[in-house]
């Protein structure tokens, strides 16, 4: 099992029935958590729509160090997409005409101004710290290479690598993280926090997919039933009962 201990200035871990404004869950999701991981290291076969995954991370156990505390933000988000790579390489290259994404002053078809932003309510928290416990589960195809795995995660979070910048929950929460060894205590959770939070999201995505596409990923839904108990959140495997998810097509 591997662990590491998460800290960062905000985070916000959205409840997905507040539908337009954001609302925090008082702490991380397990799909939250997993992106940790797989900021530090994920890998797979790249074909030309889809990558291969060599395996997915189970997140076991969670531990809270700081009591929840909520801070009201409101901010300004951007309604339109970045382009695409190809198309972001021919503007580099001078192939085609910049177009910037308008956060005022943008005109439509007919010349009137639209505003490319929407300002939101944030509830978000502040000053969190976690440790995270997780597992490498292999594909079928891939379990001769666990340790393989194993050794080039614990090598690339020692030396505190990642191939993007883990965040908590929004991309502008930067979450800075440690390499912890599992079978060490270096502190004990936050006792005071015991939460029955009822029904948590687990995860967006289809953790045991065989490929995933590189254009869209379909979403996949899944939730638990969460309860915190002394600063400690107990999650469960992804294919166990506890987990429950739509009817796979």
């Amino acid at each position: 099992m591997h662990c590491l201990e998460v800290w960062g200035d905000l985070a916000c871990f959205t409840r997905p029935e507040m539908k337009v404004e954001r609302f925090s869950y008082p702490v991380i999701t397990p799909s939250a958590a997993r992106g940790i991981f797989d900021a530090i290291y994920w890998e797979g076969i790249r074909d030309k729509d889809s990558i291969r995954p060599y395996f997915y991370w189970q997140v076991r156990r969670i531990e809270v160090f700081e009591a929840p505390r909520y801070l009201a933000l409101r901010r300004n988000e951007v309604k339109d997409k970045a382009p695409s790579e190809r198309t972001i390489s021919q503007w580099m290259n001078g192939k085609a005409k910049p177009e910037p994404i308008w956060a005022d002053g943008g005109k439509d078809d007919l010349g009137t101004d639209q505003k490319g932003r929407t300002q939101r309510q944030t509830m978000a928290l502040k000053d969190v710290h976690y440790r995270l416990y997780a597992d490498i589960i292999p594909h079928p195809d891939f379990r001769a290479d666990i340790t393989k795995f194993n050794a080039m995660f614990k090598r690339r979070a020692k030396r505190g690598q990642c191939y993007q910048q883990p965040y908590f929950g929004c991309r502008e929460f930067p979450a800075y993280f440690e390499w912890r060894d599992a079978a060490e205590r270096n502190g004990e959770p936050e006792k005071s926090v015991n939460l029955k939070l009822g029904w948590m999201l687990y995860d967006v995505f289809d953790l045991t997919r065989a490929s995933v596409s590189t254009t869209k990923a379909e979403p996949f839904i899944s939730v638990f039933q969460a309860n915190v108990a002394a600063g400690v959140l107990n999650v469960p495997e992804y294919t166990s009962n506890a987990v429950c998810k739509p009817p796979r097509r």
